[in-house]
């Protein structure tokens, strides 16, 4: 079944009105309507007064010409090693951190990561643990948490649950790079009514007709991925991405993080004025593996310079 063809036959009540029949994706976010209810739906419990991630977003960039989001993989080296690098990231005003939860086949990583990625299941890393930690992290640091993982993840536990455990973790979102947009519609219900955001890719590969399809579905930022291939590769920041990335821009106004190969100062100056979010990722565990702790301060105090205004 197409997605044109796949229609919610639950009703929808908004300012008195009520509209059926209507793909579920078109729906509204419900945390943006708060006298709406999705008729057939059991009512989940909104968190009061939460800014809805876009908006957090941009309200950030009102301040600065571009945000910058990293990475950390939840277990690896270790859990106290991620502490120390989330109070490192918080501190110089990363906007954006995905907390990345182990997997055993991590389809988007490149050789770095999913070594790290089996290390960390080897270390007996739960996903008990990653929720901890996230919460921590959004009690006692100042970054939005998002969660980026495998769909596994979410199927194995049931979507309401994995829904449920990550807003009470703190969770602004969730990234799952091996979940097409056709196949999204209960889980992007769950989260929503549960004011989290389910983040979808864009690449270069895809046509525009695809990229506005991704687009009508989209919610929180779009993630675009700077090249085809794994993590950890080189990117050439040159006119093929910029055009890659005006294709993403015309088909929607949310806003765009770039991850993939984002590395250094130069890379993120280059998309200011490109898109809203460098992602940064293998380059911030390289480092930590080559030069610790003083190695990665390093690193994130230099790419959180280049992000702002230059004289």
């Amino acid at each position: 079944m197409s997605v044109s063809e796949r229609t919610s036959d639950r009703g929808k009540t908004i300012i008195g009105k009520t509209i059926r029949s209507l793909p579920i994706w078109t729906l509204p976010r419900p945390g943006r309507f708060p006298n709406m209810r999705i008729i057939g739906l059991p009512p989940v419990k909104q968190k009061a007064s939460v800014m809805p991630l876009d908006s957090m977003i941009r309200a950030k960039r009102r301040q600065t010409p571009i945000l910058l989001m990293t990475h950390i993989i939840c277990g690896y080296p270790s859990l106290e090693d991620n502490w120390t690098m989330l109070r490192i990231m918080s501190e110089a005003g990363v906007a954006l951190v995905e907390f990345q939860f182990p997997f055993s086949e991590p389809t988007a990583d490149g050789p770095l990561f999913c070594k790290a990625n089996q290390r960390a299941l080897e270390k007996g890393t739960r996903v008990a643990d990653c929720l901890a930690l996230m919460r921590r992290a959004g009690d006692e640091l100042t970054f939005a948490p998002l969660m980026m993982g495998y769909y596994n993840t979410a199927f194995k536990m049931g979507h309401p649950a994995f829904c449920e455990r990550l807003a009470k973790a703190g969770a602004k979102g969730m990234i799952l790079p091996d979940l097409p947009p056709e196949e999204a519609d209960d889980l992007e219900r769950e989260a929503w009514a549960r004011g989290l955001d389910l983040i979808h890719l864009m690449t270069p590969t895809t046509s525009n007709e695809r990229l506005k399809m991704i687009a009508s579905r989209g919610s929180g930022f779009f993630y675009c991925v700077a090249r085809r291939g794994v993590t950890g590769r080189h990117t050439d920041f040159n006119e093929e991405l910029d055009r890659f990335l005006r294709r993403c821009r015309a088909a929607t106004n949310l806003p765009l993080a770039v991850g993939f190969g984002v590395s250094t100062p130069e890379d993120i100056r280059f998309l200011k004025g490109r898109a809203d979010i460098a992602v940064v990722g293998t380059a911030v565990l390289k480092t930590w593996e080559e030069k610790g702790e003083s190695g990665v301060r390093w690193l994130i105090d230099s790419l959180a310079q280049a992000t702002l205004n230059e004289q």
